[in-house]
């Protein structure tokens, strides 16, 4: 991996679709060439990075997601999460 991807895929700017779309990459490339097993783990290290990078942007997001609800006649907002169960 040239140190520009690395430094690419590192990059606290990167926004969550470039993450995915650098994490489908990676993946396509350990599934589809013969690698030695350096390059593998290297690659496995870089993916793992990224779905942390990536859940935790999908997490932040969940957070801020707002349901309007009608209670007492009132339209209130409320946290989605507080609504999952219901």
């Amino acid at each position: 991996m040239t140190q520009e991807k690395r430094e690419k895929s590192k990059d606290l700017d990167m926004s969550f679709e470039e993450s995915l779309d650098r994490l489908e990459k990676i993946v396509n490339e350990l599934e589809g060439a013969d690698l030695p097993l350096d390059r593998s783990i290297e690659l496995y290290e870089e993916g793992i990075a990224l779905v942390k990078r990536c859940t935790s942007s999908l997490e932040k997001a969940e957070m801020k997601i707002k349901v309007l609800a009608c209670k007492n006649g009132e339209i209130v907002e409320e946290d989605f999460i507080g609504r999952e169960n219901e």
